[in-house]
């Protein structure tokens, strides 16, 4: 609501600012609001602890981590960068990646406020001309990612490991040998 350094603030009004942006948000956007980018970077422990009780999923940090890692806690989640600190060459490395054996992630982060200064237009134009239209990326909201991992995380294997149920009502991909496996939302797949 008023972007202060929430680190400094009351517990109690760490609560009341996150809820405020709430109500705010979802009346422009008519959906649900789930994360946030902390304001001025402050945060702390005890704030990553309350944030799941006024119904955020994710937090984005402003510690760039300059790699390609999924985050271990959503609620603690270090971009890969700022656009105007490395996006090009991180760009490069990322879309050259060809491993298939684990998930990669490029996550971006600047303020539209910030695009008119040090080329940051055309910077974020060469970005997204690299970037952009590869079929092997998958373009999403934190909110999808977020998503989409914890529906991952809810897939059921038979102790064999010949086959897996989706309970979710979104669809799941997963590897099996050299081959990617939909397993529709609601739906026992044999593996074998």
């Amino acid at each position: 609501v008023t972007h202060p350094s929430i680190a400094l603030s009351p517990l109690d009004q760490v609560a009341q600012q996150v809820l405020e942006d709430r109500r705010a948000l979802e009346a422009v956007v008519g959906h649900p609001v789930r994360g946030l980018a902390y304001p001025n970077g402050s945060y702390s422990s005890r704030i990553i602890k309350l944030l799941p009780a006024l119904g955020i999923c994710y937090a984005r940090t402003v510690k760039d981590t300059q790699s390609f890692e999924m985050p271990q806690d959503f609620l603690e989640w270090g971009p890969t960068c700022h656009f105007q600190k490395g996006l090009l060459e991180l760009g490069e490395q990322f879309v050259s990646l060809k491993k298939t054996n684990k998930l990669y992630l490029m996550y971006v982060w600047g303020h539209s406020f910030e695009l008119p200064e040090d080329d940051g237009w055309a910077i974020m134009d060469s970005f997204c001309r690299m970037a952009g239209g590869q079929a092997d990326i998958w373009y999403a909201t934190n909110i999808e990612i977020v998503d989409y991992m914890e529906a991952a995380s809810r897939l059921q294997f038979t102790a064999d490991g010949g086959r897996v149920y989706n309970p979710n009502a979104l669809p799941c991909w997963i590897k099996v040998g050299q081959n990617a496996i939909e397993i529709p939302a609601g739906q026992m797949v044999q593996l074998d």
